[in-house]
């Protein structure tokens, strides 16, 4: 069993912008804890957290990373995260396994895009919050500046817990110290409008303090500032320089005093059940309890296999423990138990509630599950987390013949790992298409699987998924009739075809009379139709919203068959198609932006080049503007880096599919010039 407990683990992830110094920082928190002799340095690629080749070569971290440091009486989790935008998924995949995001701003360069975002995502997943100010004593740094930006953008609930001094060269407490000098501000008040804070969650403490008119001893205020954070009435701010040390052991202190252990931050969103019958379900950090932990991260590693980073919210796991997963049947046996370094593992016995824990070389594991011994968590899962929609797509090929399933398990593996990517296969446009949140995101994914699986792949624009449509009636007719000595083949159809409404789908009707069509025909008539829908009548894309009416053929008793009624079905439909004004159709997407209102000329400039519609606008707080669009889906392929750069990396939007709409009859004698069919016998 470890040496510690479950109420001394604190659990933090460091979010916040790309350079903003999170993997710094938290160097020179191993080695101001002992872990490490030396702190490496991002650059030259010597950190223990950024360990893959590539987030060597970028210089940046492109995943998640846990590390663990040992401090006086408490052990700490820590989870370095990527900043990049197109990484973003990995920040917030952590949000389950910590009781604290601490976002971390750059005093140089400010607030930035992630910032605010990471901070939004935190309260609106109500973990506690804390900003670490960075690199407080690099040129150009302006502490005291964002500290004021801070207030003024999130909140007078961010108060400074410590202030730069000496020039930055330290950091003075200004929650348990009552006074001191400081670079900006003043200690004494900032104390004053910390403990102000803390006090208001607590009606019976607040009247105490102002009828002591003195300090209150820390432990009456251990409670209330647990509650301020719990409840967002407190973001408590600190300052450090990883280049220094300055604040660092001061935000060690933090960490032990002040920040929740897993019994006091808020008890993770888990649901028992399905749909609108899911009952909330409340993990208690118990050690003697069924054990539920939930995987947060899966590694994919083509020599070592699958290993599942998770957090342990219940029970006690032992390298014994016979654990399932999810909702499967067939338990894993815990062979080997591991905390992890970075890269590295350190074999352990046991986990407890509250610590992070991995195994590994368990094919079953996948991202999201709930792990438990018991049968009794069956059909236990997290709330959804808010992930963005991976919207950037490319079509991957093989780049020989015989590579196809590489590629695919490949690609899996990666898809696994990161939950803002997504494989599917189009079976009608026969592709495989990855989607991501950008063009370095695919491009990232692309070389993982180059360094670590030895795949590679070509890639284009994927193709549209187009439809075509009628918009008149009109009738069809097709003799079929065939002999090739012996019984031959014969079957004649009249049908008629009419146009549904938009969504409505495809619709068979069966007016024979007279058994001119032996009954025993008709499914292969509508099979007949159903082969030529797929293949269209315009350009080669599924048709869609038409009504086929048979109601007239002919047949022989000898030569009738299956197969001849299947030719005329489908012969008799592009017959009737021909003439029936076919169109083709195009997806529409419908967009929600949140743009700085001074980028909105060129955001709806750019969508009206898009062939796109704004339906409404809405004004929001901070200088921002709400925007809901459609735009045809073939004019986004590049949208997310060209909003990117249109608003500066301000701007963020969601999609979804709409409707289809008829294209524009220019780009319809296009693509029907470009369709080939192909040649079928009678």
């Amino acid at each position: 069993m470890p040496r510690y407990t479950s109420d001394g683990i604190r659990n933090i992830a460091l979010v916040g912008q790309n350079g903003s110094g999170k993997t710094s920082l938290i160097e020179a928190l191993l080695h101001k804890a002992g872990v490490i002799g030396t702190p490496g340095n991002v650059e030259k690629g010597s950190t223990v957290c950024d360990f893959d080749p590539l987030e060597k070569e970028y210089c940046h971290s492109l995943s998640s990373s846990v590390v663990s440091l040992d401090h006086d009486a408490i052990h700490v989790n820590i989870i370095d995260t990527p900043g990049m935008p197109d990484f973003i998924g990995h920040s917030i995949a952590a949000f389950p396994a910590v009781e604290t995001v601490a976002v971390v701003i750059d005093a140089v360069a400010g607030i930035e895009p992630v910032t605010r975002r990471m901070l939004e995502w935190a309260a609106t997943n109500k973990l506690c919050r804390m900003i670490i100010i960075s690199r407080i004593d690099a040129k150009g740094a302006k502490p005291a500046a964002v500290m004021t930006s801070i207030r003024e953008e999130f909140g007078p609930e961010c108060l400074p817990i410590n202030l730069p001094a000496d020039n930055s060269a330290r950091v003075v407490d200004c929650f348990f110290n009552p006074d001191g000098d400081s670079d900006f501000s003043s200690v004494s008040e900032a104390h004053g409008r910390i403990i102000d804070q803390v006090v208001e969650v607590d009606e019976a403490l607040m009247e105490l303090y102002l009828e002591q008119g003195q300090e209150l001893a820390p432990e009456q205020l251990h409670a209330p500032f647990e509650q301020a954070l719990r409840e967002g009435h407190l973001i408590p701010v600190c300052f450090t320089s990883a280049t220094s040390g300055a604040g660092v052991s001061e935000l060690l202190e933090i960490l032990e005093k002040l920040m929740p252990n897993p019994m006091e931050g808020n008890p993770r969103p888990f649901l028992k059940g399905e749909g609108a019958s899911a009952q909330a379900f409340v993990a208690k950090p118990d050690p003697g309890m069924h054990v539920v932990a939930h995987v947060f991260k899966i590694m994919a590693d083509p020599y070592v296999g699958k290993l599942g980073v998770f957090r342990i919210h219940q029970g006690t796991i032992t390298k014994d423990s016979q654990l399932f997963i999810g909702d499967g049947r067939k338990p894993f046996k815990v062979g080997h138990l591991f905390k992890l370094q970075g890269n590295g593992q350190l074999e352990v016995d046991a986990g407890i509630p509250g610590d992070i824990c991995a195994v590994a070389k368990i094919e079953e594991l996948y991202f999201d599950a709930v792990l438990h011994d018991s049968h009794e968590e069956d059909y236990l899962h997290l709330s959804p987390l808010p992930f963005p929609v991976p919207v950037f797509g490319l079509a991957v090929d093989a780049p020989s013949r015989g590579d196809e399933q590489r590629l695919s398990s490949a690609l899996g593996r990666l898809v696994e790992e990161d939950p803002c990517l997504d494989l599917e296969h189009d079976a009608q446009q026969n592709e495989l298409v990855l989607r991501g949140l950008g063009e370095l995101h695919l491009r990232i994914t692309l070389e993982q699987m180059k360094h670590r699986f030895k795949v590679e792949a070509k890639t284009r624009p994927p193709r549209v998924p187009y439809r075509e449509t009628i918009s008149a009636p009109a009738e069809g007719h097709y003799r079929h009739k065939k002999q090739t000595g012996g019984a031959g083949q014969f079957g004649e159809v009249f049908l008629r075809i009419a146009p549904l409404k938009r969504g409505a789908g495809f619709r068979f009707v069966d007016e024979v009379k007279g058994a001119t069509i032996p009954g025993q025909f008709i499914p292969a008539v509508e099979k007949g139709v159903r082969q030529a829908l797929s293949t269209g009548a315009v350009a080669g894309y599924p048709m869609q919203d038409i009504e086929v009416t048979v109601y007239e053929g002919k047949h022989h008793s000898v030569d009738s068959k299956e197969v001849a009624f299947v030719a005329a079905g489908k012969k008799a439909f592009l017959d009737a198609a021909r003439k029936a004004k076919p169109q083709l159709l195009e997806p529409i997407i419908s967009l929600e932006l949140s743009i700085p209102n001074d980028t909105m000329g060129a955001v709806t400039g750019d969508l009206s080049s898009r062939r796109g519609q704004v339906l409404g606008s809405e004004s929001l707080p901070d200088g921002r503007l709400a925007i809901q669009a459609t735009a045809p889906l073939a004019e986004l392929n590049d949208y997310a880096g060209k909003l990117k750069s249109l608003t500066g990396g301000h701007g963020a939007f969601t999609l979804a599919f709409s409707h289809y709409q008829p294209t524009p009859a220019n780009l319809q004698q296009e693509l029907a010039k470009q369709w080939k069919p192909k040649a079928t016998e009678d």
